[in-house]
Order: C-alpha cells, then sequence, then structure tokens
C-alpha cells in the first residue's frame, strides 16, 4: 500500500537521519495512523494521504476539538502530521503541505514571574554579604547590571569592556543575531561595576595571569559564562531572606514590568529589551493589568472592607 510505504518511509529518516528516539518516532507513527484512521472512517470518500486538502485537514482539527482534546494534544498531532507532509514536499512525492498554514498554541502562555520591589531590596543586601569580599562585589555587579538594563543572560557574559560606557553610563549589548542596541543604566549599576573592576576583576586576572576584554569572570578570572550567572543567582537566594526560587531572566521580567509599571512607552521597552516583535513584550502589559487589578482590590474601599467608611 503507497500511504503505508510513505509512513515507513518518513519514520525510518526520523529514526535513521534524524536520530530520534524510538519513543518519539512512536509518537509520529501514532500521530499518522490516527489520522489515517479519520480518513477511513468516511469509506464514501476515501483518500491516500497524499490526496488529502484543506478541506480534509480542517475537518480533521473539528473533530479533534468535538471529542474535547486538550489543545496540547491537538498541536502535538499537528506538528507530526505537518513533518510528515513536509517530508513528502522536500522528496517531491506531493507538491503541498495540506497542514502548512495550520498554526497552533500548545498551550497558554504564562505570564512571566517578577520580583517586588521589598524582594529587590533583599537581593541587593544578600549580594554584598557573601564571604568571599572580590565575588561579592562581582556577584553586586552582575545583579544591578541584570536589574538595571533587562539585558538577557547571554548578553551580560558577552559585555566586553569596550561595550560599557561608564562616563555616559550606556551599554552596547549584542543580542540575537548578532544585532546590537544601546541600553541605558544608572548610578548603582555604574557603582557597582567600578567597585568591581577594581576590587575584582583586576586581582583575578592579575592572580591567574588572564588576559581578555570580557567584562565579567569567574573566580579563576576566565569568562564568565551563563551557567556562572545561574549559580550566582542561587548562590545570592541562598545568602538572602527570600524563600522563593530565583532564575536570571526573572530581573529582566521585573525590568519590563517596572518600566511599564511606572509608564514607559511600549515601543520603549520593547527596543530596551531588544523584542523584534511588539507582541513579545506586550506579554508584560499582563502583568502590569493584573498587578494594577490586585491593587485595586487591595485598595478600593468598595472591594475592601476594611477601608469603607461610615456613610
Amino acid at each position: 500500500m503507497l500511504d503505508q510505504k510513505n509512513v515507513n518511509w518518513f519514520l525510518k529518516y526520523l529514526k535513521s537521519e534524524r536520530g530520534y528516539s524510538a519513543k518519539t518516532v512512536g509518537a509520529y507513527q501514532i500521530a499518522i495512523e490516527e489520522f489515517m484512521a479519520f480518513l477511513a472512517a468516511t469509506p464514501t470518500d476515501i483518500k491516500p494521504l497524499t490526496e488529502i486538502d484543506a478541506y480534509d485537514v480542517e475537518s480533521y482539527l473539528t473533530h479533534l476539538y468535538d471529542h474535547h482534546y486538550a489543545k496540547s494534544s491537538v498541536a502535538q498531532k499537528v506538528s507530526a502530521l505537518k513533518s510528515f507532509y513536509n517530508f513528502l514536499v522536500k522528496n517531491e512525492v506531493i507538491k503541498v503541505n495540506p497542514f502548512e498554514y495550520v498554526h497552533l498554541k500548545s498551550h497558554n502562555r504564562h505570564l512571566p514571574r517578577f520580583f517586588y520591589q521589598n524582594e529587590m531590596r533583599a537581593l541587593f543586601d544578600a549580594a554584598k554579604k557573601g564571604p568571599d569580599k572580590q565575588l561579592a562585589a562581582r556577584n553586586s555587579a552582575v545583579l544591578e547590571l541584570l536589574y538595571a538594563t533587562g539585558i538577557r543572560v547571554s548578553e551580560c557574559v558577552g559585555i566586553q569592556l569596550l561595550d560599557i560606557d561608564l562616563d555616559n553610563r550606556i551599554l552596547l549589548v549584542t543580542g540575537k543575531g548578532n544585532k546590537q542596541r544601546y541600553v541605558p543604566f544608572g548610578d548603582y549599576a555604574k557603582n557597582a561595576i567600578i567597585n568591581y573592576e577594581q576590587h575584582a576583576r583586576t586581582p583575578l586576572m592579575k592572580r591567574y595571569h588572564q588576559n581578555h576584554s570580557y567584562l565579567f569572570v569567574n573566580h579563576y578570572g576566565k569568562p564568565l559564562t551563563s551557567r556562572g550567572v545561574e549559580y550566582i543567582m542561587d548562590e545570592i537566594i541562598k545568602q538572602s531572606s527570600l524563600t522563593t526560587s530565583i532564575h536570571p531572566h526573572m530581573l529582566r521580567h521585573t525590568f519590563a514590568t517596572e518600566m511599564l509599571n511606572n509608564g514607559a512607552d511600549m515601543r520603549s521597552v520593547q527596543e530596551l529589551l531588544g523584542h523584534s516583535s511588539l507582541s513579545t513584550t506586550q506579554i508584560y502589559t499582563h502583568v502590569t493589568k493584573r498587578h494594577l487589578l490586585d491593587d485595586y482590590k487591595k485598595y478600593f474601599p468598595r472591594n475592601n472592607d476594611s477601608l469603607k467608611t461610615n456613610r
């Protein structure tokens, strides 16, 4: 049977050329076989896999939703079928992928987690209290710069000495796709970096005979890595009174949320974060709206009995 031959060809390709595990290949196989079973369920209009059209795809999606499949499950099935038909197109079995224009989100987007001001103060205090004074200076500088600029961890560890202008408090950031942008920072970050360079970076570089231009270094004077930043954040949390977990990206979320909460323009925040699309930045408006709603419920008298006055 031609359909089965094409399916077997595709599954062999996944296993031998793409190196997929047996479990993953099995998931693709199940998705394709379920689609074949759906097509075979209408004996008056049976079509081979190579002849289906957009109407058949739409009917299948309706079938899945009518049977209350979870969005994530539907997305997984569609992804498998889209890959299968892409394979057939590339190998000139068919000309058009019938699933090409189906775009589904596998899950609802979670709102970014961020720190409140009292939590940030606890982090700054903890960073300064590290047992090693040199590393404490380094940790404080990393924390201050991540918070002050909202840059990504990968961007932070890639900073060169010539990228940072302390006099004008401006940073040249190289982001995704080697796209560059300028990001300003404040006096707290400036002072932390000056302190770090004088009391940590310079002596560490000299002690371990290092010669490179990366701003942030590890305890051997070598360039700091993204994993090193994650370790630094974990250590800061341990030194603090906070019980929450931390990921460096939360500082980026905090920067964006606070900018918008204090009236910053969406386009400005997009440019500072280095987002290529405004829709990526707009997720933070949901955070700020939720924050405003929480405050409204908490502080508006008609929503809080403790604030009501007698009339």
